[in-house]
């Protein structure tokens, strides 16, 4: 009987150990893993922080030299001599100006594009509509930017740009914003149509998986009690996901920010600010984009201070676009 309790013990004891072996084993691949993630978590940190010191440092000579002035000058003369001058108001009028156009005109159509997708389109079109959005998000800029050039830029400049002048013309304020006596294929808000082309889909295709989590229980109580479609929409589709449309519209417009190729090719590059969307103009990427190769010295450095000047506009805007979720979804949990 004790032989067999004896064995017994000893199973037991190196059953135990077995365990604790393979518990041990298990920590230290938790341990390994729980490492390789926050060296992943440093990395970015460093990287970015890598980033922000090499163009402080790259950009330095131009902020020392031009300080404040860079930033509320629109002249950019990199050859004068003996020191050129250089200022950045017409970049970034021309970044925020552009932006802002192509979100006014995205916005409303990729939401209703997502709206039609999710409430109102036939199943048998709903899969190669959305099959077309996402090869529009799938083109690359230069394409964008090339057939802006060729097709869209001709085609504004002959047929569309005249009849908007002679609609305003009469118009105080507005005769100047929609003005222009030689019409170009190259202006700042041919530019903008092209950000809008490109921004669309991503406004759409966020928009349209957010409104696919509204759960159908509540579209069907809201047209139960004999609500439109609209009413659904309105009252029950975007206040459910208010927080998720949003980010798609702040997602968009960084990538309106910083997109350089199509509008480089369109825009026209003119550091000259004018009140006509419809004239030439530039932005801080496309400025870069065009320059740069064959910059030196000052020159160059006004350069990078414009890429710093852009990556302190993007982190701004996603900054206000977080505080602006966060009080979003706190008045949702409210």
């Amino acid at each position: 009987m004790s032989a067999i309790t004896e064995s017994v013990s000893t199973a037991g004891r190196a059953l135990l150990s077995d365990r604790a072996r393979v518990l041990k084993s298990m920590a230290f691949g938790d341990k390994v893993f729980a490492l390789l993630t926050l060296s992943a978590a440093y990395l970015v940190l460093l990287v970015l922080a890598g980033i922000i010191i090499s163009l402080i440092i790259g950009a330095w000579p131009a902020i020392t030299t031009f300080g404040l002035d860079f930033l509320t000058t629109s002249r950019w003369a990199p050859q004068l001599e003996p020191q050129p001058i250089l200022g950045a108001l017409a970049p970034i009028y021309g970044t925020l100006i552009s932006s802002f156009i192509a979100m006014l005109i995205a916005v409303p159509f990729g939401l209703g594009i997502a709206i039609f997708l999710t409430e109102l389109c036939p199943h048998s079109i709903r899969k190669p509509i959305r099959l077309a959005i996402e090869l529009l998000a799938g083109i690359p800029s230069i394409i964008y930017g090339m057939w802006g050039f060729f097709v869209l830029g001709p085609f504004l400049a002959n047929y569309v740009e005249p009849g908007i002048v002679a609609v305003f013309a009469d118009i105080p304020v507005l005769n100047s914003v929609f003005g222009g006596e030689m019409l170009s294929n190259l202006s700042l808000f041919n530019a903008s149509l092209i950000l809008a082309i490109m921004i669309l889909p991503f406004i759409t295709a966020i928009a349209v998986d957010v409104f696919s989590t509204v759960p159908p229980v509540l579209k069907e109580a809201a047209y139960g009690i004999g609500c439109t479609t609209w009413e659904v929409v309105s009252n029950v589709v975007l206040p459910f996901t208010r927080v998720g449309v949003v980010g798609g519209v702040m997602l968009a417009l960084g990538r309106a920010l910083g997109e350089t190729m199509a509008v480089t090719f369109i825009i026209g590059n003119s550091f000259k600010i004018s009140s006509s969307i419809f004239a030439p103009g530039t932005t801080i990427s496309a400025a870069i984009a065009s320059e740069f190769a064959e910059s030196e010295g000052l020159h160059q450095s006004g350069l990078i201070l414009l890429g710093l000047l852009l990556f302190v506009l993007t982190f701004f805007v996603l900054a206000a676009a977080r505080l602006m979720l966060m009080r979003l979804e706190k008045r949702a949990g409210a």
